[in-house]
């Protein structure tokens, strides 16, 4: 048998499929010009299956992540990026075709994975900066990302494959799973979006209050499992660069569109003794947890160790407002919160925050 016409991996896929939905023939989109030949799109396939528990739904599965084919890669252990996506969205009575639209998300997805090299796990998220679906109306503008609950990992003759389902999450619920973690905000929803399925016209379940209750004993106990936040609007300004000024303070600045989320996640960060790195175009500033405050730059990071005193005088004064305001704990910082402009596709501001 030849390269070509090995498709082991595939063959292992359609097999792990088969054993869910028996003989049903998916509706399958493939691609007619490979990615590596210049070709749109990096996946080979989608496969659509059409579902109707617990709810109708129509269930996407990948194939381009991992080696459909010969091995090719050094990890024996693993098959190409060792995981293969997953969609459940809500399906309507009579429809008989899957939308466009979460093909071409899914497709996005795999440019995302192919271009940057980042990989997806259980438990990430991903702000999609805008409605995962296009010129709609749904409040889902990020994704969530966890096991399959149909699909346990699978061996192939290329390595393992891992099979991750993407969960539409709007902006508030991100908010949350951000101060939290994932599998607990996902787990605390299950009630009210049973495997996970996406409905893109459904309200926020971040104003259910045991979703609420679940979220607040989560932090409370957990902390927050987001260790790095990139913030598009964060800059350092260093009193060295200023020596013919005497006591002018260092100044952090930062948009107001995350001030919230960073006094949420910030606090509770420190509280179990572990880092937060905001992460920004030209600098890297890092809150780490400590008995006396202190303040150490390099070129490209800042280190700020804070304790209670120095926290509380931080987080009480983060709102999504122009403002800005000294921390005296750590040699006077100035922390200056700037407006946010959020922009459309066509770069229109089309909201101001603070």
């Amino acid at each position: 048998m030849t390269e070509e016409e090995n498709t082991s991996g595939w063959d292992a896929i359609d097999h792990a499929i088969q054993q869910l939905y028996g003989e049903q023939e998916p509706k399958h989109y493939g691609t007619a010009i490979p990615y590596m030949l210049g070709g749109p799109d990096p996946l080979d396939g989608i496969s659509a299956y059409a579902v109707d528990t617990p709810m109708p739904h129509w269930h996407f599965v990948t194939y381009g992540f991992s080696e459909l084919y010969g091995k090719e890669g050094d990890d024996a252990s693993r098959s190409g990026y060792g995981f293969e996506l997953t969609f459940r969205l809500t399906r309507c009575e009579n429809e008989s075709e899957p939308p466009a639209w979460a093909l071409n998300l899914l497709q996005n997805m795999g440019r995302y994975v192919f271009n940057s090299g980042n990989l997806f796990q259980p438990g990430d998220y991903l702000d999609a900066n805008g409605p995962i679906c296009l010129n709609s109306d749904t409040l889902l503008t990020a994704l969530a990302f966890i096991e399959d609950p149909d699909l346990p990992e699978l061996n192939t003759p290329n390595g393992s494959v891992q099979f991750i389902q993407m969960v539409g999450m709007t902006c508030r619920e991100l908010e949350m799973i951000q101060s939290w973690n994932t599998r607990g905000f996902l787990a605390a929803c299950e009630s009210y979006m049973p495997k996970y399925v996406t409905d893109l016209m459904r309200n926020s379940y971040a104003d259910i209050p045991s979703v609420i209750q679940a979220t607040e004993r989560g932090i409370e106990e957990d902390g927050s499992s987001t260790a790095f936040l990139f913030i598009q609007q964060l800059s350092w300004e260093s009193p060295r660069k200023k020596l013919l000024q005497k006591n002018i303070p260092a100044k952090l600045q930062l948009g107001a569109q995350q001030t919230t989320l960073l006094g949420s996640i910030l606090g509770s960060r420190i509280a179990k003794k572990a880092t937060l790195s905001l992460i920004g175009p030209d600098i890297n500033i890092v809150f780490e947890a400590g008995n006396l405050p202190s303040l150490m730059e390099t070129e490209r990071e800042v280190r700020l160790t804070v304790n209670q005193q120095a926290l509380n005088e931080i987080v009480e004064q983060l709102r999504p407002q122009a403002s800005s305001f000294q921390v005296p704990s750590l040699d006077k910082l100035l922390i200056e919160i700037v407006p946010t402009q959020i922009k459309d596709q066509e770069g229109n501001v089309i909201k101001t925050i603070g």
